[in-house]
């Protein structure tokens, strides 16, 4: 029973090409963090695979703006997690669509770009 289960999800994930479209939709991600990243001194890094990413907000470890960061987008519908003090991680579902990809990244654009630098 579990050998079918486990192949019947392969087959999802190869029928639905999910690995394609979370690396594109992951290079979108991407591409928008880095467009915020020009308007800005707050975000020092953009990183990720796929649709795991992360931004390194231009603080140290001990500062709490990642966190109250991870708060605001959390209050507008958005959850994701902070992560080594100045670090916010974003790991949507493998079925996001591209629609909603940038929805999000519209709220971090908002939200980073509301925040005094």
């Amino acid at each position: 029973m579990a050998a079918a289960v486990t192949v019947a999800a392969l087959s999802v994930l190869e029928d639905e090409k999910l690995a394609e479209n979370a690396e594109r939709l992951g290079e979108i991600f991407r591409e928008r963090m880095r467009a915020i990243q020009q308007k800005t001194t707050l975000i020092e890094t953009v990183r990720g695979k796929g649709l795991l990413n992360a931004i390194v907000i231009a603080t140290d470890e001990e500062s709490p703006l990642a966190w109250q960061i991870c708060l605001k987008l959390k209050e507008r519908g958005l959850l994701c997690k902070q992560t080594h003090g100045n670090k916010i991680r974003f790991a949507p579902p493998l079925v996001i669509t591209e629609s909603q990809i940038h929805e999000a990244c519209d709220l971090i654009e908002e939200v980073i770009l509301g925040i005094k630098s």
